[in-house]
Order: structure tokens, then sequence, then C-alpha cells
């Protein structure tokens, strides 16, 4: 596994994934400034509004101390955002690297692995499917988890082991579907759960990393190509010696 991760982070910077990281990169930082602006100006409006409201019903202090109250209220929720948008990075570049995960394969395959059989380039609507379905269901555990970050250690770790699950999920499902159907790669994910979880949270690791985190779906689809290989072993070469 430290093997695999090795290949990945050196490979990821090489000229065949350089221009694939860019466009990953430029995806991930566009999809999470519109969220971002959306969400600011929703919020802005929302603290503006309860200012305006405030001041109507209660007819204490002057204006400029509620119009003070509405700008610090959405500093803080700008702040909040921030936080907000680190907690969905992994949401944001899964659903960013079912654009790219045929191409990151490609190029792992062909230079580790250039006598096994390529692996098919998943249909661009299915992988979409799968980055939407893995973007759903991370926001919906990551709402079950944020009471915890109360708690600030246990929901940290909370927040990691489910990272870790759902990227180690993702990840290689998606690399096993290139030479396998869904129903198969889901049943192989489950035979071997737990060392597809602890190739999770190699991704998580990766992923908790600011501004290197952007690079995820690189990083993790290389790196679940090697975790893929070696659960399946040896294969049969494309050409076979004469007899």
């Amino acid at each position: 596994m430290i093997d695999a991760a090795v290949k990945a982070l050196a490979q990821m910077f090489t000229q065949p994934l350089r221009r694939v990281l860019l466009k990953a990169v430029g995806l991930a930082l566009l999809l999470i400034v519109i969220i971002g602006i959306g969400l600011h100006r929703v919020l802005a409006a929302l603290a503006a509004n309860g200012a305006t409201w405030a001041e109507q019903s209660s007819g204490m202090a002057p204006h400029a101390a509620w119009a003070t109250l509405a700008w610090v209220l959405s500093i803080m929720a700008s702040l909040g955002i921030i936080t907000g948008a680190l907690f969905l990075m992994p949401a944001v570049t899964a659903f960013v690297g079912s654009f790219f995960v045929d191409e990151v394969a490609d190029v792992v395959e062909r230079v580790h692995y250039p006598a096994e059989p390529p692996g098919r380039a998943l249909p661009l609507f299915r992988a979409l499917i799968e980055g939407v379905k893995f973007a759903l269901l991370a926001l919906a555990v990551y709402l079950c988890a944020l009471p915890f970050l109360l708690l600030a250690g246990l929901g940290v770790i909370i927040l990691f082991l489910a990272n870790s699950y759902l990227l180690g999920r993702e990840y290689f499902e998606l690399a096993a579907m290139r030479f396998r159907p869904p129903a198969e790669a889901k049943s192989m994910r489950k035979d071997r759960a737990s060392y597809v979880f602890l190739a999770g949270m190699v991704i998580a690791v990766f992923v908790s990393i600011p501004v290197l985190n952007l690079a995820t779906p690189v990083f993790a689809m290389a790196f679940m190509v090697h975790i893929h290989k070696r659960m399946t072993g040896k294969r049969v070469e494309l050409i076979e010696p004469a007899r």
C-alpha cells in the first residue's frame, strides 16, 4: 500500500498527468468558488433581513448598530463558508474526479502495467452518476457528523473515518469498474472491505492537506489503480509466447 501511494505521488506531476492535474484543480476551484459565492449571498441576505426585522420589531438601538450587526454576521458567515469548504472538499473533488478517472487510469496502466490488458473506459454518464451519488452520500454523512464537531476531537475523528470509508469506496469501485461490471466491482470492494478502508485512509490524509487536496482526484485514482491491480494479482499478458 505504501508502494502504491509513493508511485501515485511520483506520477502525479509527470508530463502525461500534469495536464489532467491542472484541469482537475481548475474545475474543483471553480466549483468551490461558485458554491461559496452562492452561499455567501444567501447568508448575507438572511443576516441583513434578520437585522432589519429585529430593528423594526424592537425599535431599540440606532440603525447604524443594526447595520453593523448585519455586517458582523456576514463576515462570520464568510468564515463559516471557508471552513465548510474544507469539509466539503472530498465531495467536490470526487465529483470533479468523475470527469477524469479514465484519463488518469489510462496513463497509470500504460506506464506501470504495459503487458496487461488495459481497462475499458467508463461511459461518461456512468462516471457522472457515480460522482453525484458519492457527493450526495458525503453530504449526508457530513450533516450527520456535524453535531459531533462541537466535541472537537471526536468530530474530527468521525469525519476522518467517514472520509476514509467514502473515498476508499468511491475510487476503488471506479478503478474496478474498468475491468468488471458495476455489481461485481461493488462485490469485490465488500469482500475486501477492510483493505479498501485502509487504502481510503491514505486518501483521507491526502484530502486533509489544504491546497494539495485539490489534486485528490488524480492521486486517488492513480493510487486505487495500483491497489486494484494488487488485489487481482497477476493477469494474463496480451501476447502469449509462440509455441
